[in-house]
């Protein structure tokens, strides 16, 4: 065989893995807690990398876990009305960042399709904005219940091509969504954007008396900055900040006043906040503070 040729499915790097596994087995697994179990001795006997115990751990997770357990909530998905105008609906698309975006009749629960932003943009190319309709512009959406096992959907999207699911509660309505990347997550762990920027601006002052805040700014870094005294002993970053103020995880476009100043969430997944903008107490100027600093 050719160096240019990949190795078989049954080649050294298969026959070393389960060479391996099996070292950390002294009987035949019964179940599925014995197989956990086997992992867990081989992550401490050190015969897997933790990259590869974590994605082992994941596949069989997947198979116990059901929509439910992982979807995004349907007050937090972010959806195109199809009587809104064009105008509208592209900021809406712009600051989201998402490819794909259920399209929604009167309400949340009235799903009529799914629009792709490619589609649009390619839509725009062709026919120019004045004769846009969103009817011509969406997919058809698929529909899931709650209740299926994560390992079949990803099975049945593979055999569809389908990227997003529509999840849909015992009586009808719409309960949330899942994508595809939700599902493999949670076998590879989170995946980033692919504009995604390692060395991050924590924070960045805009106009008006407001600072576009990262959450994973140490409530150190912003009391240095802002010249307040914010308690760390509850929590170590400003997203964690806000999160103990609500007593929740927030929903974009929230907002908290914590000692004058307002932190609004700008963006937020079902897991996570991501960056917050934050309002000064009326009055206060640090861009000046910071000057005098430098």
């Amino acid at each position: 065989m050719s160096d240019d040729q990949p190795p078989s499915r049954n080649g050294p790097g298969k026959r070393n893995w389960f060479k391996r596994l099996a070292q950390a087995v002294a009987i035949e697994p019964r179940d599925r807690g014995d197989v956990l179990e086997i992992l867990k001795t081989a992550k401490r006997r050190k015969l897997f990398d933790p990259d590869e115990t974590s994605m082992l751990e994941g596949v069989l997770s997947v198979s116990n876990e059901q929509v439910r357990d992982i979807m995004i909530p349907r007050s937090q998905m972010v959806v195109i009305n199809r009587d809104i105008p064009v105008d509208d609906m592209l900021p809406v698309i712009v600051e989201s960042g998402h490819s794909r975006f259920p399209v929604i009749g009167d309400d949340r629960d009235e799903v009529i399709g799914i629009l792709f932003a490619k589609d649009l943009l390619r839509f725009f190319a062709e026919n120019g904005s004045d004769a846009f309709d969103i009817r011509e512009c969406m997919r058809e959406a698929a529909f899931i219940p709650e209740s299926k096992r994560l390992n079949i959907l990803l099975k049945e999207f593979r055999a569809s091509h389908n990227h997003m699911a529509i999840v849909v509660d015992e009586y009808g309505g719409v309960a949330g969504l899942l994508t595809i990347e939700d599902v493999i997550e949670q076998i590879v762990g989170e995946i980033d954007d692919e504009h995604d920027v390692e060395d991050e601006v924590f924070i960045q002052q805009e106009t008006g008396g407001k600072y576009t805040v990262l959450a994973l700014t140490k409530i150190e870094d912003f009391n240095k900055y802002f010249g307040t005294e914010f308690s760390d002993e509850e929590y170590d970053t400003v997203g964690g900040l806000v999160m103990y103020a609500l007593g929740r995880l927030p929903r974009r476009g929230e907002s908290v006043v914590v000692n004058d100043y307002v932190l609004k969430v700008i963006k937020a997944d079902r897991r996570r906040i991501d960056s917050l903008e934050v309002s000064l107490p009326d009055g206060a100027d640090y861009s000046v503070r910071q000057e005098d600093q430098a």
